[in-house]
């Protein structure tokens, strides 16, 4: 009178604990920056925009490189500011 679960519901199972574990074991820290990186790429190159209006794309590539030049700059200046003065 032993009940046995089905072997396809033990393999979910053991499938469900193996996902798990591996969860708990992955180097956080890497998982963290390979997503980091991957979504600041995204960014950077209007993933967000609709990829059906080509100056749309272009025009969110242009702004969002502009921009960062622009902080580039200004750091710059700060800490030309900061070494002078």
């Amino acid at each position: 009178m032993d009940h046995q679960p089905p072997e396809d519901e033990r393999q979910r199972e053991a499938r469900a604990i193996l996902e798990r574990v591996r969860h708990e074991t992955d180097p956080q820290i890497g998982a963290h920056a390979a997503a980091m990186f991957l979504r600041t790429r995204e960014h950077f190159t209007a993933g967000d925009a609709d990829p059906n209006d080509r100056i749309e794309v272009i025009g969110t590539r242009i702004g969002r490189l502009a921009g960062v030049a622009g902080l580039v700059v200004f750091l710059l200046l700060l800490v030309r500011q900061l070494v002078a003065g």
